[in-house]
């Protein structure tokens, strides 16, 4: 895909992508392996990670952070403030907590922006009650050359993505449809348009009963919209996109 301009996408089921660099650098989003239904084999022997992103605190987002990064202990782990210290506090050092709106430039051809999304993101810990995670939250990612990808994290559509147009100008969008938890097919419709994005990611469906939308009612409701022209890349578990 002459798109990504040397860079690859995996998805690695739910929520979950690798972004590998054309500088070879890895990116991990919101890493769920461990009790993931759809997370491929390959999840569990990755081999790389530099960055690790975190949307919101919820387990499906959060739930292999910490052990990545114990393991992966020279990897960058970035997520809002509050989540940011909750992870410290599990014993990863290296942590970086910033916040909506806020960009951080981890090397001179990646910047990470922090965007917003709407839901919630209370941490469920073994040691005591749900903790306060600051806001759920999305991400552009700039890469060498200008690519731009943008994660919404969970999220419904919002009036706001418009800005993310304009400040961003995001070249391709990964989006929620599953409904339930987050925005269906008709809500990622609508952000692809207030995005003015020519590519669309879906994910965040089909993990579990209640995640109804699928990529084809996406690319039905893009339709109605006269979104004819936005390439809906559905993608399997493990697959790579170049």
């Amino acid at each position: 895909m002459a798109l990504l301009k040397g860079a690859q996408i995996t998805w690695l089921g739910h929520a979950t992508f690798k972004v590998t660099t054309a500088q070879k650098k890895v990116i991990l989003i919101d890493p769920w392996i461990e009790g993931n239904p759809k997370s491929p084999a390959q999840a569990r022997h990755l081999t790389k990670v530099d960055f690790i992103l975190v949307t919101h605190g919820h387990s499906d987002h959060i739930n292999d952070v910490v052990p990545t990064a114990q393991k992966f202990i020279n990897a960058k782990v970035l997520a809002m403030v509050e989540t940011a210290e909750w992870i410290s506090s599990q014993g990863v050092e290296n942590v970086i907590g910033f916040n909506i709106g806020g960009s951080v430039k981890v090397q001179e051809d990646i910047t990470f922006s922090m965007t917003p999304a709407f839901h919630s993101s209370g941490i469920s810990s073994k040691e005591e009650k749900t903790v306060y995670g600051g806001e759920a939250v999305g991400y552009v990612i700039e890469l060498k050359k200008g690519l731009k990808l943008y994660h919404a994290g969970d999220t419904c559509a919002f009036g706001d993505m418009q800005l993310i147009r304009k400040l961003y100008a995001p070249d391709i969008a990964m989006l929620p449809i599953g409904d339930y938890y987050t925005m269906g097919p008709k809500g990622a419709a609508l952000s692809a348009r207030l995005l003015g994005v020519k590519h669309v990611i879906p994910m965040h469906y089909g993990t579990f009963p209640a995640l109804t939308g699928t990529p084809k009612q996406l690319k039905r409701e893009l339709r109605k919209l006269g979104l004819k022209s936005v390439q809906v890349i559905e993608m399997t578990p493990g697959h790579t996109i170049t």
